[in-house]
């Protein structure tokens, strides 16, 4: 009978600090301050800036393979042809495969070599060596620019064919 009346005793008393704090622990614990935001935001804003650079460079690492992709289809149309008519086309039109677009919009660059006379349209190495002697494939690249030497900076990030078609890939790796 004791535990009973303890047990119907022992509640919280009605007034003095236990109740006044109650209240005001509720309102503290209900909302972020201001410099939990501004931490969370500069937290977020750091992500950010690491991950946009990363994005881009994947994208344009895979423009790259889809560029080189398209290349290797490309000769694969030209010998074809080849086989077909017993001479390389004058234009990638002739292949009548439609038009062929690089990743960044750009038409891929083609030159038969069998019919220019000298080599100074010939993509070049950083010896100045023709890098082919049957033709000449090439996506001019993110910058939509090209000069025949692949030393030249706007041609560093043209994805060309080089070797007769042993080599497809960025000019600066050439």
């Amino acid at each position: 009978m004791a535990l009973n009346r303890m047990s119907s005793t022992s509640s919280l008393p009605e007034t003095g600090p236990a109740l006044e704090m109650a209240p005001a622990c509720r309102v503290a614990a209900s909302g972020f301050t201001l410099i939990e935001l501004m931490l969370a935001v500069t937290i977020l804003s750091v992500l950010a800036l690491i991950a946009i650079p990363s994005y881009s460079e994947y994208v344009d690492r895979a423009k790259v393979t889809q560029a080189e992709g398209d290349i290797v289809q490309i000769e694969v149309a030209i010998a074809q042809y080849l086989s077909d008519n017993g001479s390389f086309p004058n234009a990638l039109a002739d292949l009548n495969k439609g038009a062929f677009i690089d990743p960044w919009g750009n038409p891929y660059q083609y030159l038969n070599l069998s019919d220019t006379k000298g080599h100074g349209q010939a993509r070049k190495d950083k010896s100045l060596v023709p890098i082919n002697s049957d033709y000449d494939l090439y996506s001019m690249g993110k910058d939509g620019q090209s000069v025949p030497p692949l030393t030249a900076k706007v041609s560093r990030d043209d994805v060309v064919r080089g070797r007769n078609g042993g080599y497809v890939g960025l000019g600066a790796d050439f």
